[in-house]
């Protein structure tokens, strides 16, 4: 049988069928796909969104005084204080993704907040171990984009599970 004969055969046997009763899922037994419940409202992470947000404000700061051309790095007033503020947010981002665990989370937001928990020191210590300006810069501008998506994973709306 030719594949056009088959496919005629099963579109008539389909038109034959009619469709299911009113209100039927169109394959029965499917599973409806929800997006898990948004975080952002719970202080907790109302609290690394607030926090990142500042931080990152303070970084885009050190942004404009580091400029690519300098031949010589400027210190960065301040730098200490914002250090040990992004230190405890890598801890925060940690302790969300513990909560996440306990409550037996299967989205993505555990993984991810553990990936920021672990990048933002490393990204703090290529900032302090800059040995030129635009190798600072480059790295203030790294810990600015991490920042940013700290937010951002905590308030875009969840997504269902692929």
């Amino acid at each position: 049988m030719s594949c056009d004969a088959v496919s005629l055969s099963i579109t008539l046997w389909m038109a034959a069928m009619g469709p299911g009763p009113v209100g039927t899922p169109a394959l029965s037994g499917q599973l409806a796909i929800t997006a898990p419940p948004s975080v952002a409202h719970e202080p907790l992470f109302a609290g690394i969104v607030g926090q990142a947000g500042g931080l990152k404000k303070g970084v885009e700061g050190f942004c404009t005084m580091a400029p690519g051309d300098a031949s010589e790095l400027l210190p960065l007033p301040g730098f200490d204080e914002i250090s040990r503020k992004i230190v405890a947010l890598s801890a925060l981002d940690e302790k969300g993704r513990m909560a996440l665990v306990n409550r037996g989370a299967t989205d993505d937001l555990k993984c991810i907040l553990h990936c920021i928990s672990q990048d933002l020191p490393v990204k703090l210590k290529d900032v302090a171990e800059a040995k030129t300006p635009k190798a600072r810069d480059l790295a203030l501008r790294d810990m600015v984009y991490l920042l940013n998506d700290n937010v951002e994973v905590i308030t875009s709306p969840p997504q269902p599970a692929a």
